[in-house]
């Protein structure tokens, strides 16, 4: 893929999302093209949320490896694949259909869109912070739009309803296993 099939797939995404989302899938992107993209994306998202909070730390206290490009990488990686699982198991549940490669491919189009989206924010909290926080809510807003959209049309969901169903209880199972997991090996006891 080029950047002259980027632009036009870039467009269709913000405009007409179940479109995008319906040629994602029709790509079929092999198994080693959908986890190198993701580790890519990963890595370039721990970045900019490293940078992010070196310009701009955020307003609560957080863990000091939250400061570690490393350990967010591993975090929004791992976040991206249980959550994916999640959308699908939950899904399925509820009568959806389609399997797990179209809907990463999709997740991970979506966090590079999200990338792009990020580094604009970067520019404006260091030229103008009141449009950045404006810019932030439009982003998170319209990309759950897009979210929802992605999840009905890749799961053959009926509506957006069925699908907002879906990411909460996704949401809900990922929250649950990761409360879990956490408690297992320990960090809860040192206040995470």
């Amino acid at each position: 893929m080029n950047s002259a099939a980027l632009i036009p797939l870039v467009q269709t995404t913000l405009r007409n999302p179940r479109a995008a989302a319906g040629l994602i899938a029709a790509l079929q992107l092999s198994r080693e093209v959908i986890w190198t993209a993701l580790a890519l994306v990963a890595a370039l998202n721990a970045l900019v949320i490293s940078a992010m909070f070196a310009i701009a730390p955020p307003a609560i206290a957080l863990p000091s490896y939250f400061q570690s490009p490393l350990v967010l990488f591993a975090l929004l990686g791992g976040l991206m694949v249980l959550y994916v699982h999640a959308l699908s198991w939950v899904g399925r549940a509820m009568g959806g259909q389609g399997t797990i490669e179209p809907l990463l491919a999709a997740v991970v189009w979506l966090q590079a869109l999200r990338l792009c989206a990020q580094l604009g924010i970067l520019l404006l909290t260091v030229a103008l912070p009141p449009l950045a926080l404006l810019a932030s809510f439009v982003v998170t807003f319209w990309g759950l739009w897009i979210l929802l959209n992605f999840v009905a049309e890749l799961l053959q969901l009926p509506g957006l309803f069925h699908a907002a169903a879906v990411l909460a209880g996704a949401a809900l199972g990922v929250l649950l296993g990761l409360g879990l997991l956490l408690s297992l090996i320990g960090l809860t006891a040192q206040g995470v």
